[in-house]
């Protein structure tokens, strides 16, 4: 079975990102029968609309590094505007890939966004827990 690369229990130091142990493990699980090199996951609110908000949805991709799959991005989005031109936009987008940070006042160095992560990541993860998310995991 691969797993999140983890080490000693802890996300390994392939990241750049204070990522959690709950976190990795939970989409470990989400993965943990999946075969290939990668694969998207999908958290998404059915009500979330530009009208009325909701919970935003996220993208997470993760990639197989030999027996471990690790995080590539997690990208949050949002409704810009409203009516009809409304459209999904990155609201946050953690590129562990590329190594930058970027929200709408920019694209930064991935280090200058440890503390919006630090935020982030507990939040996320009590909207998964209440089930407010549809998941949808689509392997290449």
């Amino acid at each position: 079975m691969a797993e999140l690369a983890l080490r000693e229990g802890r996300p390994s130091h392939h990241y750049t990102l204070p990522i959690g142990e709950v976190f990795a493990t939970k989409l470990a699980e989400l993965v943990k029968n999946i075969e290939g090199y990668g694969v998207t996951l999908n958290f998404r609110d059915e009500d979330y609309n530009a009208e009325t908000g909701g919970f935003h949805p996220v993208e997470i991709r993760l990639e197989r590094h030999r027996e471990q799959w690790r995080i590539c991005y997690i990208t949050e989005f949002c409704y810009v505007g409203s009516g009809y031109f409304a459209e999904l936009a990155k609201a946050i987008d953690f590129d562990i890939g590329c190594d930058t940070f970027q929200t709408a006042f920019g694209c930064f160095p991935i280090r200058t966004g440890h503390d919006m992560y630090e935020v982030w990541e507990p939040n996320f993860l009590s909207y998964w827990e209440m089930g407010v998310f549809t998941i949808k995991v689509t392997p290449d």
